[in-house]
């Protein structure tokens, strides 16, 4: 069986803190993030925590009280939100799917956290997983 070109980049994981949460991951091993990242359009912070294998658990916390994270801790409480696999080619990706019936919360990338083109895939699709596809940008990436 051949391996498929795409990494995991990160599991997201809502949190109602980042503060409160960090003192967990960094009994662990983990170093806090110092310069957390607020993602407007998702009206979320996040905060990165790298492993050693170049993926990162992502934690989440909302910005405003109508936020899709502040909505998901409300009905479900804290805990994994979704797995994030990294792709070469997003546009492609999205388009195999699309002619495959998948159905997508992004039909079209949006801009994400660290420069990154994303979109996610919803649950029904997935066995019930919310999956996101993240490309890192370049020059040439454009919404």
């Amino acid at each position: 069986m051949s391996k498929a070109q795409i990494e995991i980049d990160h599991i997201g994981i809502a949190v109602e803190s980042l503060d409160t949460s960090y003192p967990f991951w960094k009994a662990i091993g983990f170093n806090e993030d110092k310069n957390p990242e607020v993602v407007s359009d998702q009206k979320v912070k996040v905060g990165m925590l790298a492993l050693a294998n170049n993926a990162n658990i992502e934690l989440l916390e909302a910005t405003q009280a109508d936020s899709p994270i502040a909505k998901f801790i409300s009905k479900r409480g804290p805990g994994i939100h979704h797995i994030c696999l990294r792709v070469k080619d997003i546009h492609k990706i999205l388009n195999q799917l699309k002619a495959l019936g998948i159905k997508l919360i992004n039909e079209s990338p949006v801009k994400g956290a660290h420069n990154c083109l994303v979109a996610f895939i919803h649950p029904s699709s997935t066995g019930g997983v919310l999956v996101e596809l993240s490309q890192k940008q370049n020059s040439k990436d454009v919404l």
